[in-house]
């Protein structure tokens, strides 16, 4: 009986090849976007989740609530909170500070104390106890003692098959880190795998930096985490009313900075801090992609329902004759079934294909590893079983109803009326409305992402950022030392207009933030301001504005301060009250005058708010030069002699430069992907759309083609006629249209709502929006349109 059933339906599906090929295409355009999207969500919610412990892995993260009533959050935390915590606290069975320093120069030397080999590994610092908490697959050493010695260091196996060609060869070899420290090589780890925050090449102990004799529990920087691991049966809640009284204790009582844990799988996710990876995959974006994939497949669905209910008028004769013959509605319906199953068996595999091809695509679209594997794994099996049995009711039951209820006397003799033959014209309406607001969602949606990406391209942030490229300066006092003479010769290259040392650009997204008392007052202020180490030509070579006092003076022996806009509004004071003001940092170790007051500018992205800067000329802190190059020059020619000066004065180092709106750029990078996946997903809206429009086109103009003849023989024109096709699809755009409008709205408002710069949802996005569709759609209906219209009324008005 099964394969009666089955040899029918494809004889069916054979007849029909345009009917099935429609189908097929759509399904699989559909179940494609929604194994490619359920392979980024698997991905993202993949992050760490490999470690045993990790239920009871936590990060503590500071909680610093404003008088306006915002709370803001931090994954940072002062440097003496890892070492204190375990005095503190018996539900910690394990606690490790983590700092990422980024990518440091490591050199090889031989035995003469020449330079062999030199790289720059992202390195980070951290207490051995991580190795308790976290699970990395050790290659060589003994975890429990392989940073006991402050002068060790661990390697990634790539990282030592860089250095040393085999990982083998690498345990017991020395390497300097910086110039500066003789790192032994203790132990040898597998490559930490991809979805894991901690993308480390190299490891170092918290004791070589002297973490634990640091007493500043304001000073926060961005790079320093906390992780611990609980003991089990402890509650987080009460942790976190006694980490409340942890910083009473040891910080100022007006200081309201406290600290709270954060689950190990919320690192990932929790929009509200950053991470080490510096990608958040938020439960907002995760329901929008899950909501997206839904909306594209039932899109497909209703292209099926749509074009199976229309070719149930072609279909009249042979279920007259099947029930003529016996069959009754069950069996009509599972042979109808029957045929949406092989349909989507067939899409099923032709998408596994499609998604296979497609996902190195978005994997550099979304700058994801991902790979063909990830479809190999049983729960992709398990979602396409839910997709197959999900879609073949879905898509099949319906028609199926229509198509066995239909009368035999009346479909032999094809005297059923087209709304009886499918149940209705109503629903297939209700279908397209539903298919377009989905569609115009997404083109909508796309344009609003697209202007404030726009937005943050051209919004000034304070400071110029174009033609301004930053190079990275060993913080040591052989650098230091050569501050003027590299000024100097900097001055001199053809294309080069300013030169400025500092620690960071104006904008930077690893940001030290750090209390500071003013005016002689006794306590620190109860907010920390980010700190910029500058030289006195960082305004002009940035074109950052003072608006009151003077610039910082030419010479390092007298400590200055610059202080910006929200810090004096944050001090309840005016520009002019601030001036000549003493200021002092790390309990008075660095104090000096506060001689300007610059315009705000953005210290971070433009996705937050104005950030409290003050700024000051302390040359050890200087790590990078900004050099802005003038309009029109030879940028090529002005690097490579910018290089060749670096390679004479630090032979040593790796040169490395960046430009800085190319920077600014990476700021908004996951916005930007966003972008481009919706611009993505859009396209294969409209297309699935068109798509069921073409296929309705056709059977309507192959139901109405008598009287399309008539028509035409009355005087009808073939104007008329493509009204005639058109208006319909007009009216339901329309439609769509009124009902998607304010659904988009409220989303994208709420989506603009993340950030502190936005633009305003301009009417005229809907208008660009709608119009898109209307088009689009009247551009697939009018080529069978103009076909009815052109055809000859003798031949349509012949008998069948």
């Amino acid at each position: 009986m099964l394969k009666n059933y089955l040899k029918t339906a494809f004889r069916s599906l054979w007849r029909n090849k345009r009917y099935a090929f429609l189908n097929i295409t759509g399904l699989t355009l559909g179940i494609t976007v929604c194994l490619v999207i359920y392979v980024i969500i698997q991905y993202e919610q993949s992050f760490d989740m490999f470690h045993t412990k990790k239920d009871r892995i936590y990060r503590v993260i500071t909680v610093m609530p404003e008088e306006s009533g915002q709370t803001n959050y931090t994954q940072a935390v002062p440097f003496p909170v890892p070492t204190a915590l375990p005095n503190d606290f018996s539900a910690f069975e394990k606690v490790s500070g983590i700092i990422q320093m980024g990518k440091r120069l490591v050199t090889l030397e031989n035995g003469k104390g020449n330079i062999q080999k030199k790289f720059k590994p992202l390195v980070y610092f951290l207490q051995p106890s991580f190795f308790d908490i976290f699970d990395y697959r050790w290659l060589a050493g003994n975890k429990a003692t392989a940073l006991s010695d402050p002068n060790s260091t661990v390697l990634a196996r790539s990282t030592a098959e860089k250095y040393f060609g085999d990982w083998h060869k690498a345990m017991g070899q020395v390497v300097k880190l910086d110039q500066h420290f003789d790192l032994t090589v203790t132990g040898i780890l597998d490559d930490p795998p991809k979805n894991t925050e901690f993308q480390f090449d190299m490891v170092a102990t918290y004791a070589m930096l002297k973490i634990n004799e640091i007493k500043d529990w304001v000073t926060i920087d961005d790079i320093h985490n906390c992780y611990v691991l609980l003991r089990p049966g402890q509650n987080v809640e009460t942790i976190n009313r006694q980490l409340i009284a942890f910083s009473k204790k040891y910080k100022d009582p007006k200081n309201k900075t406290t600290h709270m844990l954060q689950s190990l799988g919320d690192v990932h996710s929790d929009k509200r801090t950053a991470n080490f990876i510096g990608r958040v995959a938020s439960p907002e974006r995760i329901r929008m992609l899950w909501i997206i994939a839904a909306f594209i497949l039932l899109i497909a669905c209703v292209n099926f329902i749509n074009l199976a209910t229309a070719q149930a008028v072609n279909r009249a004769r042979e279920i007259g004759v099947r029930k003529v013959l016996g069959s009754n509605r069950w069996q009509l319906k599972i042979q109808f079934l029957s045929e949406t199953a092989m349909l989507v068996l067939t899409s099923l595999l032709l998408a596994l294909v499609l998604a296979l091809c497609t996902l190195p695509f978005i994997s550099r679209v979304m700058d994801l590893p991902l790979d063909a594997g990830m479809l190999a794994a049983y729960n992709v099996y398990i979602l396409l079983c839910c997709i197959f049995l999900a879609v073949t009711l879905l898509a099949g039951f319906y028609p199926s109803i229509i198509v066995s209820a239909f009368n035999p006397i009346n479909a032999l003799k094809s005297k059923i009326a087209a709304s009886k033959k499918t149940g209705g014209i109503s629903l297939r309406r209700g279908l397209v409305v539903f298919q377009f607001i989905i569609t115009q969602a997404l083109i909508i949606g796309t344009l609003i992402i697209l202007q404030q990406m726009n937005y943050f391209h051209k919004q000034s942030m304070g400071f110029t950022r174009d033609a301004i490229v930053n190079v990275s300066l060993s913080k040591d006092s052989a650098a230091n030392a050569k501050i003027a003479y590299l000024r100097d010769q900097l001055q001199h290259i053809k294309g080069v207009q300013e030169v400025s040392f500092s620690d960071a650009a104006p904008s930077s997204n690893g940001n030290w933030w750090t209390g500071f008392r003013f005016d002689h007052q006794a306590e620190e202020t109860k907010f920390p301001s980010v700190t910029r180490w500058v030289d006195y030509n960082f305004l002009n070579t940035y074109d950052i504005k003072l608006i009151a006092g003077r610039n910082l003076t030419r010479t390092d022996s007298v400590c200055e301060f610059l202080v910006n806009e929200t810090l004096v509004q944050k001090l309840g004071l005016k520009p002019a009250d601030v001036l000549n003001k003493n200021m002092d940092i790390w309990g008075g170790r660095i104090q000096g005058m506060i001689v300007g007051v610059v315009k705000d500018f953005a210290a971070g992205s433009l996705k937050e708010a104005v950030a409290p800067v003050f700024m000051s000329n302390l040359k050890q802190r200087f790590s990078s030069v900004g050099i802005r190059l003038t309009a029109g020059a030879d940028v090529p020619a002005s690097l490579t002699a910018i290089e060749k000066l670096w390679s004479e004065n630090f032979p040593e180092q790796i040169f490395e430069y960046q430009f800085l709106d190319q920077r600014i750029a990476e700021y908004y990078k996951e916005e930007r992907q966003l972008a481009q996946l919706y611009e993505i997903f859009a396209g294969i809206a409209i297309f699935l759309s068109c798509l069921g429009l073409y296929g309705l086109a056709s059977f309507m103009a192959i139901q109405r083609i008598k009287e399309v003849g008539v028509r035409k023989v009355l005087g009808a024109t073939p104007t008329h006629i493509l009204y005639l096709f058109s208006r319909e699809f007009i009216l339901l755009i329309g439609i769509a249209f009124v009902i998607a409008t304010p659904l988009v709205w409220y989303f994208m408002y709420n989506w603009l709502n993340n950030f502190v710069n936005r633009i305003d949802i301009n009417w005229s996005v809907f208008v660009a929006g709608g119009m898109a569709a209307l088009v689009i759609a009247l551009i697939t209906v009018s080529s069978q349109a103009i076909r009815a219209a052109m055809m000859n009324p003798v031949d349509s008005l012949k008998a069948d």
